[in-house]
């Protein structure tokens, strides 16, 4: 049985220089505008690329609840971060709505001023969209990897079908959670198959469809390069029955590379962590389900925030560390990333988030 998959190191440090009063930028001129926040380790998915069955089976042991960060404890570090600088907050998981009364956290994250969305598998969305809006979330994301059924119950590996999740996204497009994102995991051989007719399915509908090539998160999701798809090929695939267009991004540091339809009936993103590296203008700060900092999506190692929490440390104490450990911060892993360095023993998406 495998006990835990997932690196929980936390460093050693001495205590950081105070905060300057200026936005933290790490050792690449990279500047900290984002912070997504894992509200739970936990899934009632399987998917094959995230939480594989074999491993996040019966026995896996997760982490106890009084483990986990308190709602109040997320909305005190969240609001030094903007303090300093984070313009975005994203909720995620794990699937974070399975959090008991996560609303709760929205509305106390709302208070903040700053963009607030949340990535969910759409499972649990029909029924909690509204109690979300109105607590006051912005907007949402929603991962759907196929529209065909038995692919999307085999790629879920927990007999989930496609029809729920499109509830839930009409459920949240009713609330006013919009634009919504749909994020779709693209592996060779899998799902691929399916590109295009996603991509019809939304062409229209305002919903703006991403596809992702398939990363090495994680060490227990078998990544090979073989199993990605370049996003390069997504796009000449779709171009090919629908007629797109390059869109320049919203802002500096956008994941998605934008593409539009030519007849002006909508756009999609590519994202591309594999074929076309975008460490360069990575802003992105995660906080685990139970206080550790991680500084890349593909770290090794975090940085252990709720011993200051729990040990009562100021709000000024807790600017200082962040602050600190951005100014650190040289990760480029999809730049360098080799067959032995897909290898490595890093953190599992589903304790970070994507």
């Amino acid at each position: 049985m495998i006990d835990k998959v997932i690196p929980i190191r936390a460093v050693a440090r001495p205590d950081p220089p105070p905060f300057r009063g200026e936005v933290p930028v790490d050792t690449r001129a990279r500047a900290l505008r984002d912070l997504r926040i894992s509200v739970t380790d936990r899934c009632n998915f399987r998917c094959t690329y995230c939480m594989p069955r074999e491993v996040f089976d019966q026995s896996y042991r997760f982490l106890p609840h009084d483990a986990l960060l308190t709602f109040e404890e997320i909305a005190r570090i969240a609001r030094v971060a903007v303090g300093i600088g984070v313009q975005k907050l994203r909720l995620t998981g794990g699937e974070p709505l399975i959090r008991k009364d996560l609303h709760r956290l929205v509305a106390m994250l709302s208070e903040l001023g700053v963009d607030l969305a949340l990535t969910t598998n759409g499972s649990l969305l029909a029924k909690q969209a509204k109690d979300l809006a109105a607590a006051g979330l912005k907007r949402i994301t929603v991962s759907l990897d196929s529209l065909d059924d038995a692919t999307f119950r085999a790629m879920n590996d927990a007999d989930y079908p496609v029809a729920r999740v499109l509830e839930g996204i009409e459920a949240a497009a009713e609330a006013g959670l919009g634009p919504i994102k749909i994020n779709m995991v693209v592996k060779r051989g899998t799902n691929d198959e399916g590109i295009v007719a996603m991509a019809e399915r939304f062409r229209g509908s305002g919903r703006i469809v991403r596809f992702i090539e398939f990363m090495d998160v994680g060490s227990t999701n078998g990544w090979r390069m073989d199993d990605v798809v370049p996003s390069a090929e997504v796009v000449r695939r779709i171009s090919e029955r629908f007629p797109l267009e390059p869109v320049d991004a919203h802002y500096e540091g956008e994941v998605a590379e934008r593409w539009r339809y030519k007849d002006g009936a909508g756009e999609i993103g590519v994202i591309s962590s594999v074929t076309q590296a975008f460490c360069s203008t990575c802003t992105r700060l995660r906080l685990s389900t139970e206080g550790s900092l991680y500084t890349c999506l593909f770290a090794e190692q975090g940085h252990d925030l709720k011993r200051l929490v729990r040990g009562g440390a100021s709000d000024e104490r807790l600017r200082d560390e962040i602050a600190a450990i951005w100014a650190e911060r040289a990760d480029r892993y999809s730049e360098v990333r080799t067959a032995e360095t897909a290898r490595l023993r890093k953190v599992e998406m589903s304790y970070i988030g994507g």
